[in-house]
């Protein structure tokens, strides 16, 4: 049980890892989603 317990926390850890890795990329891809749908509905609004 102590060598599966082990094994769960390393692999906690490693996830944890991988997604502190990608957070910078992922900000800046939500930052562009949030322009982007901002820039739309600019444009719906003055059709409108």
């Amino acid at each position: 049980m102590g060598i599966f317990s082990f094994l769960l926390l390393l692999a906690i850890a490693y996830l944890l890892w991988r997604i502190s890795d990608q957070l910078p990329d992922l900000i800046f891809r939500l930052g562009e989603i949030q322009r982007d749908v901002a820039e739309l509905r600019r444009k719906l609004t003055e059709e409108d």
